[in-house]
């Protein structure tokens, strides 16, 4: 059986949103989460549905916010 370490977990995980727009601006609001499985698919675990069917997923943030929600680092 495959020791997951804390790293491995991060690289794995990935944070699923939804980008809703008010006012001329956009906010981005977690739905949800995703992890990739030994055979290379994505699982999706959903708290909530978009209402306007877009979901973005992207890599999770680090602790110290390194990784912004485009991916780049800030």
């Amino acid at each position: 059986m495959e020791q997951i370490t804390e790293k491995t977990k991060q690289v794995r995980m990935r944070q699923v949103f939804t980008i809703v727009e008010r006012n001329g601006k956009s906010f981005w609001v977690k739905v949800g989460a995703a992890f990739s499985n030994k055979d290379g698919s994505e699982s999706l675990y959903l708290d909530a549905l978009p209402v306007n069917g877009r979901l973005q997923v992207r890599l999770s943030e680090g602790r110290n916010g390194s990784e912004g929600h485009d991916g780049e680092k800030q």
